[in-house]
């Protein structure tokens, strides 16, 4: 029986590592819709490369960091229990390689390539699961010490702030280095539009990482007897709520429309396992209206060129995520309880500053050190044949 339970456990883990890579071909091809035709090749470049990077730098040091966890074994010793630990590692990295992914978006069009995969490196192997194993691997404390402060720990089971808000504020802070596109604001306040190069792409990619979210949040258990179909349901209300919301707010705007099931769907990564389907709809409404007004006010208004929106999708609504689990998780509400308002404040905070501090030292550095940006004249060619000498739509066709 236990070997039986054993094989089933990593059977489970596996199929949500495989749905959760899938997940990176809609990162990829919502980047590759949204921004210009010059820069397509390279979204699709980007996102492959960076997984692989995310791949060693997890499983060299990232992994370890975030759980005292190393593959320096033997082959026999690493197969135990169906090999379940591997397995493991395969569904976190995938959690993890969403970090340069989300960031991607954000700095598209005008980043420098090995550079940005140095970043990929440093922020996998290291931020990232610093703040990881804060939440999830139990390290310094932490969740100890806010468990006898407030009488529950910090609840992030899918990770709207350990993945999303994490990958949103440090792309927030890579996009402040980096200064906006050229020709994307004038001398005199003047904002100049870049449409999204192919709208049927952006909404692949968008239903590609809708469906995989099923597995991100679902077989975010880890074990096949923790499964719960609340998670489930809760995810799809959350992403109606967050596509009806963008739908209105962003009057009928077809990439608002395609962010807005996104939006919802990561704010209610947190608290999936707690809330009452109503209380994930609305979760999933205000963040498609956040989504929505963010957008339009970091673009418009504060002149933050974050190409995809990822901060105030990925960044803002991630933040949400985690607090609403401590509102809509409550028993008052609806939910299950077993959460604290003041521990999904705190630990949301301290994943802020991790990311955002993390984001402006790596990327910092990277800037000083050998630059990060694209000179002018290769941006004005395009990423696709300034670093990789190819587009994606051949002048010639023979």
């Amino acid at each position: 029986m236990h070997d039986s339970t054993s094989a089933m456990d990593t059977l489970f883990v596996l199929m949500g590592a495989v749905m959760v890579l899938a997940m990176h071909a809609g990162f990829a091809f919502l980047e590759l819709g949204t921004v210009r035709r010059k820069n397509q090749v390279n979204a699709l470049v980007k996102i492959l490369s960076d997984f692989a990077i995310s791949t060693i730098a997890y499983f060299f040091i990232g992994f370890f960091v975030a759980y005292h966890v190393g593959f320096f074994q033997s082959a026999s010793t690493l197969s135990a229990n169906n090999g379940y630990e591997l397995v493991r590692f395969f569904f976190l990295l995938t959690f993890a390689a969403a970090i340069p992914a989300i960031v991607s978006g954000g700095i598209a069009e005008r980043s420098r390539f090995y550079p940005q995969l140095a970043a990929t490196f440093l922020l996998v192997a290291f931020v990232y699961p610093f703040f990881e194993g804060l939440a999830w691997g139990g390290n310094l404390g932490f969740q100890a010490w806010l468990t006898r402060t407030f009488g529950a720990p910090f609840h992030d089971f899918a990770g709207s702030v350990v993945v999303h808000a994490v990958g949103g504020w440090i792309a927030l802070a890579a996009v402040l280095m980096l200064g906006p596109r050229h020709g994307r604001y004038g001398k005199n306040g003047e904002m100049y539009a870049h449409p999204p190069s192919n709208i049927p792409f952006l909404a692949l990619g968008a239903w590609i990482l809708t469906v995989g979210w099923f597995g991100f949040n679902v077989m975010s258990a880890q074990k096949i007897g923790d499964i719960s179909g609340l998670v489930a349901v809760n995810s799809l209300m959350a992403m109606v709520g967050g596509t009806l919301a963008a739908l209105v707010a962003g009057r009928n705007d077809p990439g608002f429309v395609h962010n807005g099931p996104l939006a919802g769907l990561v704010a209610v990564c947190a608290g999936s396992n707690l809330m009452h389907p109503l209380g994930a709809l609305i979760t999933g409404a205000v963040a498609g209206g956040l989504f929505v007004w963010l957008f339009t006010l970091t673009q418009n208004r504060w002149r933050i060129d974050d190409v995809l929106g990822v901060w105030p999708l990925h960044g803002v609504c991630g933040v949400w995520g985690g607090i609403a689990a401590g509102i809509f998780g409550l028993k008052a509400l609806g939910g299950t309880g077993g959460v604290s308002f003041w521990s999904q404040l705190i630990g949301t905070g301290a994943g802020v500053l991790i990311a955002f501090v993390g984001g402006l030292i790596v990327y910092g550095v990277l800037k000083a050190v050998v630059g990060i940006r694209l000179d002018e004249e290769q941006e004005y060619m395009g990423a696709d044949l300034s670093i990789h000498k190819i587009s994606s739509t051949p002048k010639y066709d023979q």
